[in-house]
C-alpha cells in the first residue's frame, strides 16, 4: 500500500494482518475523499478502505486540475495500480462510476491486476454516451446554483457552506470537474469482464429509470442491480452505511462474484 507521504491514495482504514481485500473509491464530480471517511465503521472487519485523491484538491492542492477526461483517467489508473497489491473492489459514485468503469477497462486491457469486482453507483451506463441529462450540474450554472446543487445533492459539509472562502474553492473545484466530465467519451465496444454491481436510488432524477438494465450491456460477467431509498446520494443514513450494500465485500476473497 502507499506510504505515509503519498497524497494520491488515501488510506482511510489501513490494512492490517486480518485484511483480505480493500475497497478502493473514486471521487464524484466536485468531490474529494472526505465523503468516504464515514464508511470505516460500516465495513467488515477484514476489509480495508482507501480513496483516490484527484489532482487539485486536498493533499494534491498545488497540482493543476486535470485538463480533460483522458488526463484524469490516466492519473486515476496509475493511482489504482499503485494501491493494487492485493484483492480489491473498485467503487465509483456518479461521475466516479464512469471513472471506475474506465479504469477497470484500462487495467483489463493491459492485463493488469484487475479488481475482484466493479461497483458503480447513481450513474447512467457509459456506452450510451454523454447526454444533456448527464451534464448536470452544468457549465452555465451560476455560482449560487452550483452551491445549491452541492447543498442539496453533493454531501457538502456545513463548515464549507458557512465559509465564503471555502465556498469559492468548492465552486472552483466543481467547475474543474464539470469541464473534465464534459469531455468524457466511452470508447465504442468497451466492456468489463469483472463482476459488476450497480446501485441506484428510488428517487434519483439525475439518472435514467432503466439505468440498471443499461449497465448489463457493458458487463460481460456476473451482474446485479440493487435499488436503495433516496435521491442521487440516497438518504444520509444509507450513504453512511453504503458498504453494507456492496455485495462483493462479504464474498470470500477468491470468489468475489456478485
Amino acid at each position: 500500500m502507499p506510504g505515509p507521504q503519498d497524497t494520491t491514495v488515501i488510506p482511510i482504514k489501513p490494512p492490517d494482518r486480518h485484511t483480505v481485500r480493500t475497497l478502493l473509491c473514486l471521487g464524484f464530480c466536485g468531490g474529494g475523499t472526505g465523503p468516504y471517511h464515514s464508511w470505516s465503521d460500516s465495513l467488515p472487519a477484514e476489509v480495508a478502505l482507501s480513496a483516490i485523491c484527484y489532482p487539485g484538491r486536498e493533499g494534491r492542492f498545488l497540482e493543476p486540475y486535470a485538463a480533460d477526461w483522458e488526463e484524469l483517467a490516466a492519473d486515476a489508473t496509475t493511482a489504482v495500480l499503485s494501491a493494487a497489491d492485493g484483492p480489491y473492489v473498485l467503487f465509483g459514485h456518479s461521475m466516479g462510476g464512469w471513472m471506475a468503469f474506465d479504469v477497470a477497462a484500462r487495467i483489463e486491457a493491459a492485463a493488469g491486476p484487475a479488481p475482484e469486482a466493479l461497483v458503480v453507483s447513481s450513474c447512467n451506463a457509459p456506452d450510451r454516451g454523454l447526454t444533456p441529462r448527464d451534464m448536470f450540474p452544468a457549465r452555465q450554472d451560476t455560482d449560487a446554483e452550483l452551491l445549491d446543487w452541492m447543498r442539496t445533492n453533493g454531501l457538502m459539509p456545513e463548515h464549507v457552506l458557512a465559509d465564503p472562502g471555502l465556498q469559492e474553492m468548492a465552486v472552483e473545484l466543481m467547475r474543474a470537474d464539470i469541464r473534465v466530465r464534459d469531455t468524457f467519451r466511452c470508447r465504442p465496444g468497451t466492456t468489463v469482464g469483472v463482476p459488476v454491481q450497480m446501485l441506484s436510488a428510488t428517487d434519483d432524477d439525475v439518472i435514467e429509470p432503466d439505468a440498471g438494465n443499461q449497465w448489463r450491456r457493458v458487463a460481460r460477467g456476473a451482474y446485479r442491480h440493487d435499488v436503495l431509498p433516496g435521491g442521487h446520494f440516497y438518504t444520509p443514513e444509507i450513504w453512511r452505511q453504503l458498504p453494507a450494500h456492496i455485495a462483493p465485500l462479504t464474498t470470500p476473497a477468491s470468489h468475489a462474484a456478485v
